[in-house]
C-alpha cells in the first residue's frame, strides 16, 4: 500500500466524525459534505509526516473551512436580509438525502441548530469544537485567529445564548413543557380528541401575514377550529424550544428557523396560540435549547 492509499483509508475512518463536526457548524448536509471534501483536498497537499495528530489536524481544518462558509453566508445575509430565509428553504441541493438529513437534525436537535444559526461564526465554531468535540482552546484560537483566552470567551458567550434566559420559575417551565409535548404528540398522531382536551374552549389562534401567505388562517377561535388547524398543519420537524424565556415550538429546515408557535398556557391548557413566520419577527426572538 502506497502512502496515498494509506492516507485515504485514514481519512475514510475520520469522515463520519468530520461530517458530524461540519453539520453542526453549517446545519446543511450538502454543505457539510462539501466542507469534508475540501478538507481532503487540503490534506492531499501536505506531507503526512508533518502531521502529528491526524484526527486533530482534520478537525481543525474542517472547522476552518466551515468558518469561511459561515462568514460568506453571513455576508450574503446582510446584503439580502429579506430574502435569506425564503431562498435557503427553497434551495434544494439534488445531492441531499432528506431522510439522512432528518436523522442528523434529530440527532443534533432542531432547536440547537436554530440557536447555532443565530450565533456569530467565531462563536459557533468555538462552541461546536470545544463543547461538542472537546477541541482545546489553544487549537480553536489558531482557527479563529485569536488568543486562547478570547476563544474561551467566544465559547462562553455562545453557551449563554444556547441556554437562554429562563424568565419564569423552573416548575412553571416544566408545566409548559408538558403541555407543549402533549400538543405535539397529539398533532403527530392525528389525535383530535387529545388536541381538543389540551385547548381552552375559547382558545384563539393568531397568524402573521407571512404565515397566512403560506396557508395558515389569520385568526381562529375555539378548541375545535384550532385543533383541526393543528392537525392540518402539523409538522414532522416541529420541536419544543425556549422562545423568549418560555416554552414554544420551532419549525425549521436545514438549520433555518421558518416558523414559531408561541402558546399562552393557563391551568394546563393553551388559551392562545401565536403563529410567527415573518423573517424579521423570527430574528428578533431569543430562541434557546430546553
Amino acid at each position: 500500500m502506497d502512502e496515498r492509499d494509506w492516507l485515504a483509508q485514514r481519512f475514510d475512518k475520520e469522515r463520519p466524525h468530520l461530517v458530524a463536526v461540519a453539520y453542526r457548524m453549517l446545519g446543511s448536509l450538502a454543505e457539510a459534505e462539501d466542507a469534508v471534501q475540501e478538507t481532503w483536498v487540503r490534506l492531499s497537499r501536505v506531507d503526512p509526516s508533518s502531521v502529528d495528530n491526524l484526527g486533530g489536524w482534520l478537525t481543525t481544518v474542517v472547522g476552518r473551512v466551515c468558518l469561511n462558509v459561515l462568514r460568506s453566508r453571513k455576508n450574503r445575509r446582510e446584503n439580502s436580509l429579506d430574502t435569506h430565509v425564503t431562498e435557503s428553504i427553497a434551495t434544494n441541493d439534488e445531492r441531499t438525502d432528506p431522510e439522512k438529513e432528518a436523522l442528523l437534525a434529530d440527532g443534533v436537535g432542531l432547536a440547537l441548530l436554530v440557536v447555532l444559526e443565530a450565533l456569530d461564526p467565531p462563536e459557533r465554531l468555538a462552541f461546536v469544537l470545544h463543547d461538542m468535540f472537546d477541541v482545546p482552546f489553544e487549537e480553536i484560537a489558531q482557527v479563529v485567529g485569536r488568543s486562547p483566552a478570547a476563544a474561551r470567551q467566544l465559547a462562553s458567550r455562545a453557551r449563554r445564548r444556547v441556554r437562554g434566559t429562563r424568565r419564569i420559575p423552573e416548575r412553571e417551565l416544566a408545566g409548559q413543557r408538558e403541555v407543549v409535548d402533549a400538543f405535539l404528540a397529539a398533532s403527530r398522531r392525528g389525535d383530535f380528541d387529545a388536541l381538543v382536551a389540551l385547548l381552552d374552549p375559547d382558545v384563539v389562534l393568531h397568524a402573521d401575514d407571512t404565515a397566512v401567505a403560506r396557508g395558515a388562517v389569520r385568526m381562529l377561535r375555539g378548541a375545535v377550529a384550532v385543533a383541526e388547524a393543528s392537525l392540518v398543519h402539523r409538522a414532522r420537524l416541529a420541536r419544543p424550544a425556549l422562545v423568549n424565556g418560555e416554552v414554544g415550538v420551532v419549525i425549521g429546515q436545514r438549520g433555518q428557523l421558518t416558523l414559531v408557535l408561541r402558546p399562552t398556557i393557563d391551568a394546563g391548557r393553551i388559551v392562545e396560540l401565536e403563529v410567527l413566520a415573518d423573517p424579521d419577527s423570527l430574528r428578533a426572538l431569543e430562541v434557546a435549547v430546553l
